[in-house]
């Protein structure tokens, strides 16, 4: 049906290999497969610079999904009721719904500007009420928050800092004093997601990083049970009976995943330099059509680090109606999609949350265009001419 797709995985005979190798090895739930991701995942983060041998003492638990990191992540940061929690107004629910599962108060944060779709630093402060219990963000398509207007924040009114990372894996930050870290090394907790149209993709899975040991034995309780021993030991004869040392959840994950994340893992840096070279066309070929006013292009100047291009939004100007855009250019085979719907839009949320006038704009006129590693030239060209065809006949 489609001559572009939205995403595309790029998986290929490495990835089938290491599902297969650990449906064969007997144990396929949080065994080896896992705990060789968990610290090779780690370890990539830990690195500074490219080529930095610096490793910070970063510790990775792999997790059933994005959304459970999420949670588990605010519940290890003693998020409940009576609390309050900043979080993205340009953003996935999936960070409102885990707020309101903790039974505390989602309070949103407006967008920078349409030329840069993350969290405002100066609207995150101006929600900080004396009920706040942490801040999350979300660098939006893999492009960094202001870090070190938003870490120097938290530090300054003792906020929890959580980092949603869904978008980010290799994307890095580049601070005031020239130190470069990759994201999710910044918060108190980072949370990921490796659903299967990520940057590192396992279908589902997710991931939480911390440096944090109180938090991370806080995380390792919560992930299966709050069990003292994981299954895998007494399936190695290392232990043969368990504690609960506090009610935990079951957010575990199973070997196939984690053993295709390692192979996507090796590949991530060659699949985002490629994201990187689409993006560069894609900049190329819509320029004209940013410079007539018709569209604009978020991150077009971005200079906060090296972003990892995970998806290619544009803002469609108010005049151009979005549905009639993505009508046209889905009969001339082009996949398009939204990131994201209002949150104030939402029956579960109309009339709970605040307005956030920008971020509602941009939610009304976003559309996002194809992009994923492997996609050519053509490709873009093809997206491109369909895009400029459906504005000029709308």
């Amino acid at each position: 049906m489609w001559k572009v797709q939205l995403y595309k995985t790029n998986y290929d005979e490495r990835e089938y290999e290491a599902a297969l190798r650990a449906l064969k090895s007997g144990w396929h739930t949080m065994g080896q497969e896992t705990i060789g991701f968990e610290a090779a995942f780690a370890d990539y983060l830990g690195k500074h610079n490219a080529g930095d041998s610096e490793k910070t003492n970063l510790k990775c638990l792999a997790v059933a999904n994005g959304t459970a990191a999420l949670h588990m992540a605010l519940l290890a940061c003693g998020v409940g009721q009576g609390d309050e929690v900043i979080t993205p107004a340009l953003t996935f629910i999936a960070d409102q719904n885990t707020v309101s599962f903790c039974g505390a108060k989602n309070v949103l944060a407006d967008i920078t500007s349409l030329d840069d779709l993350t969290m405002s630093p100066a609207e995150i402060e101006k929600q900080i009420s004396p009920a706040t219990k942490a801040i999350m963000i979300v660098h939006y398509a893999g492009f960094a928050c202001d870090m070190d207007s938003i870490t120097a924040l938290c530090k300054k009114h003792k906020l929890y800092l959580i980092e949603d990372c869904a978008h980010t894996p290799g994307a890095t930050y580049k601070s005031s004093d020239g130190s470069e870290k990759h994201l999710g090394t910044f918060g108190d907790i980072a949370a990921f997601s490796f659903f299967a149209n990520k940057n590192l993709a396992m279908g589902e899975g997710g991931g939480l990083v911390t440096s944090n040991d109180a938090l991370y034995t806080k995380l390792l309780h919560l992930r299966s049970h709050g069990m003292s021993q994981a299954s895998f030991d007494r399936f190695k004869g290392r232990a043969s009976s368990y504690d609960v040392l506090e009610p935990g959840l079951n957010y575990r994950i199973d070997e196939m995943r984690t053993a295709i994340g390692l192979v996507q893992l090796n590949k991530l840096d060659a699949a985002n330099a490629e994201r990187a070279e689409v993006a560069k066309h894609y900049y190329n070929r819509l320029d004209t059509l940013a410079a007539s006013g018709k569209i604009t292009i978020p991150f077009r100047h971005y200079k906060r680090g090296r972003p990892n291009h995970h998806i290619m939004p544009i803002i469609l100007n108010e005049q151009i109606e979005r549905s009639a855009v993505i009508e046209a250019m889905k009969e001339d085979g082009i996949q398009t999609s939204i990131h994201y719907p209002a949150v104030q839009g939402f029956s579960a949320y109309k009339g709970r949350v605040n307005d956030t006038a920008k971020a509602q704009f941009v939610c009304t006129h976003e559309l996002t265009l194809p992009l994923y590693a492997g996609m050519q030239a053509g490709d873009v060209d093809m997206v491109c001419d369909s895009l400029g065809k459906a504005i000029k006949t709308i």
